[in-house]
């Protein structure tokens, strides 16, 4: 059994603390990937770039504009996890195959994204942390969904179990 199957992680977080599950079985290399990032450190300081109340905030980009990730890409493990309220799911674009760093969390039902997404783990905990993210007010134009104050990840830690 890999000593990834039963982590968890706490996204420590302006807001308060997110508390996720991984879906080891789902996405063995999805969950592998943001345990090795965040245990480097390599969340620690970046913000929730993106934030649409009723769908998700996401997070893990580097340069703080979505167009930043690790400096690799790894492989889809589409599965049949419902986007659900506290999914953990990661970002990506177009190509199936362009993960990299750059994750999110449903604040709401985002059921025609299954499938489609890796979602590799879910929120145990971190309610109000989600709410306060999600409903942030963002700056005009786009999609509206920059927040004019952005909350940060302090810090991940993760516990291996």
């Amino acid at each position: 059994m890999s000593d990834y199957a039963n982590a968890t992680a706490t996204l420590h977080t302006e807001a308060g603390d997110i508390t996720l599950e991984f879906f080891h079985d789902k996405a063995p290399g999805h969950v592998k990937n943001f345990i090795d990032l965040a245990e480097k450190g390599f969340y620690d300081g970046t913000i929730f770039h993106r934030v649409i109340p009723n769908f998700m905030i996401q997070g893990g980009c580097p340069n703080g504009n979505g167009m930043g990730g690790p400096g690799y890409n790894i492989d889809a493990e589409f599965n049949d996890v419902h986007h659900a309220r506290g999914v953990l799911s990661m970002a990506r674009a177009a190509n199936p195959n362009s993960a990299g760093s750059q994750f999110f969390i449903c604040h709401g039902d985002a059921g025609f994204l299954d499938r489609q997404y890796t979602a590799f783990g879910r929120m145990t905990s971190g309610d109000d942390a989600l709410d306060t993210i999600a409903t942030a007010r963002c700056k005009p134009g786009g999609e509206g969904s920059s927040p004019v104050e952005p909350v940060k990840i302090t810090k991940v830690t993760v516990t291996r179990g």
